[in-house]
């Protein structure tokens, strides 16, 4: 028999945990989002887009020209003007940041982790990159992802490592 989540009985949380909608509603409120529309034209009178997808998901689904890839997991470290790591875009907590994930959820989160670092002015686009693309704003791709590839058969460069 296969076990399903609804079959299982949900965990208690620990007391004072919050669950990731309310995470989530939480970053939200604090944002002033912006419509694909709206993003497109804060973007073109100079505010940053930053596509925080990752490599894969970018080359799957397309890109905005022009915006700035950073990668989640870095995402504070290269926009907080007192890190050492940070961008040279990241130059004071006055940068207006719009943050651009697949569909408009990690950018939420996103958005409302760099207002924690100070940068009031940093917020999202509702509906993520796949909005942007039904709105029909400028975007490349997608395109394919190149592998290596050896001539050798995985047979005969296996028994090449004696």
């Amino acid at each position: 028999m296969l076990t399903t989540a609804e079959h299982c009985p949900a965990p208690v949380p620990p007391p004072g945990s919050q669950g990731i909608d309310e995470i989530l509603a939480a970053a939200r409120a604090r944002l002033d989002r912006l419509d694909p529309e709206r993003a497109h034209l804060a973007y073109r009178t100079g505010a940053l887009l930053v596509d925080i997808r990752p490599a894969a998901q970018r080359a799957a689904h397309g890109v905005v020209p022009g915006s700035l890839a950073v990668e989640r997991n870095v995402l504070e470290w290269r926009f907080d003007p007192r890190c050492p790591a940070r961008l040279p875009e990241a130059v004071d907590y006055d940068v207006p940041v719009v943050i651009l994930c697949q569909e408009g959820y990690t950018s939420s989160l996103a958005a409302a982790a760099l207002q924690d670092i100070g940068l009031r002015r940093a917020t999202d686009v509702i509906g993520g990159f796949a909005a942007w693309r039904i709105a029909g704003l400028p975007a490349l791709g997608p395109t394919p992802l190149h592998r290596a590839f050896s001539l050798a058969s995985p047979v005969t460069a296996g028994s090449a490592r004696h």
